[in-house]
């Protein structure tokens, strides 16, 4: 899976094939034409909401792939570097960026194996502790 290009109605399209749920319960489901979802099949990007429907639908988390790129791809913020020892009060939900899934274990040890990276490389890039990175060689190299 290539989480740096993400095009999300490709995606649907495959997950639909693959769990062959007939295309009249999708348009009943979403309340559209058989059109209308062949559109969604080509775009690169859908609404939230929409994918949110796709998601209960094909029952299968497709907001976690955008996650999965922020994990990857995202630079660290300027509160991150210049962490304080107060927390910034919000509102918002807080999540931890580091919830690693054996896609992104594997993407990792990928990485490291075909010479694109060394293991120090990963640590300061992906902010991986070098105790888990080691764990992960550990566990599931072959």
């Amino acid at each position: 899976m290539n989480y740096r290009n993400i095009h999300i109605g490709n995606l649907i399209e495959k997950s639909v094939s693959e769990s062959n749920i007939e295309l009249s319960r999708i348009c009943n489901f979403f309340h559209c034409t058989e059109k209308e979802v062949g559109e969604m099949y080509l775009c690169s990007s859908l609404d939230a909401e929409i994918l949110l429907k796709w998601s209960k639908l094909l029952e299968y988390d497709f907001f976690r792939i955008y996650s999965q790129h922020l994990i990857l791809y995202a630079p660290p913020s300027p509160r991150m570097k210049n962490a304080s020892s107060e927390e910034k009060k919000t509102e918002l939900p807080r999540f931890r960026k580091n919830i690693y899934t054996r896609e992104v274990i594997d993407f990792v040890l990928e990485q490291i194996k075909n010479g694109e990276m060394t293991r120090a490389e990963i640590v300061i890039r992906y902010k991986i502790p070098k105790t888990t990175l080691h764990k992960w060689i550990g566990k599931y190299s072959q």
